[in-house]
This record gives C-alpha cells, structure tokens and sequence, in this order.
C-alpha cells in the first residue's frame, strides 16, 4: 500500500497558491505582444526604406501620409508594443492596462493600412484581437512576481 506523505510546512506547495489554469493566456498574450511589437518595427522598417514594397501608393491608404511618417508611426509603435510584452511577461498590471491599449491602436493602425498590405493588416488585427482577449478576460488571473 502506498503511503501518502505530507509535504512540510515550509515547502513550496505551502507557500505559494496554485496558479489559475488561465495564466497561460496571460503567458500567450505576452509573447504574442512582443511578436505583434517585432512585426510593426519590420514593417516600420520596410516603410521606411523600401516604400515601393507596398501595394498603393501612399494616396490610396485610408490616412492620406507618406510611407515615412508611417514608418515611423510603426517602428516607435512597436517598441512600445514589445516593451509592454515584457512587462506582461513579468506580471506588471500598468502592461496589461497599456497592452489593451496598444492592441486597439494597433487594430486601428492596420485598418488604416489595410489599402497598403491587406493580407499583413488583417493577421496584425487578428493577432491584436486575440491580446486584447487575453488580457481582459483573463488578466486578473496573474499577480505581479508571481
């Protein structure tokens, strides 16, 4: 017969609560931050240097600017995106707050690019839909440090 051993009082089990099985969203939503926050910074890049990549000209997009200020917008954009990743890796509420945030920017951003690059534009929205999911749904489920 099998025995059944207690763990000590001091013991990790004892210590720390069990996480909620939905810290996994909280986990998915940050990589997919720091993914989505990489994507703008590339496509900031190509609208920088190399503008004839994109579809139309910058007339045709939603938001009549050059590709220049769009790459800007993208590439300082994603920075940000992937420096509130991080912070939604490690817990942080003010990331998951500004991640939101970012993720209905960054669906606006892409709707506004949709003319440019359609395909890119709509995974960039489906992928921004799903953080915003994750973090909202879910984001109380992860405490800072844990």
């Amino acid at each position: 017969m099998a025995q059944h051993l207690e763990s000590p009082a001091g013991s990790p089990e004892t210590r720390y609560p069990k996480a909620s099985p939905w810290v996994g969203w909280i986990g998915f939503a940050g990589v997919i931050m720091v993914m989505l926050g990489s994507l703008h910074i590339f496509e900031g890049l190509i609208a920088l240097f190399k503008d004839e990549y994109f579809v139309v000209a910058p007339s045709g997009l939603t938001v009549n600017v050059d590709f220049t200020t769009w790459g800007w917008a993208h590439l300082i954009g994603g920075v940000i995106v992937l420096l509130a990743g991080f912070g939604v890796l490690a817990g942080q509420v003010w990331a998951r707050t500004l991640g939101v945030i970012l993720a209905l920017l960054s669906v606006l951003a892409n709707v506004a690019f949709l003319a440019a690059y359609p395909l890119w534009s709509l995974i960039m929205i489906a992928l921004a839909v799903v953080v915003v999911m994750a973090l909202t749904v879910h984001g109380s489920d992860v405490k800072p440090g844990a």
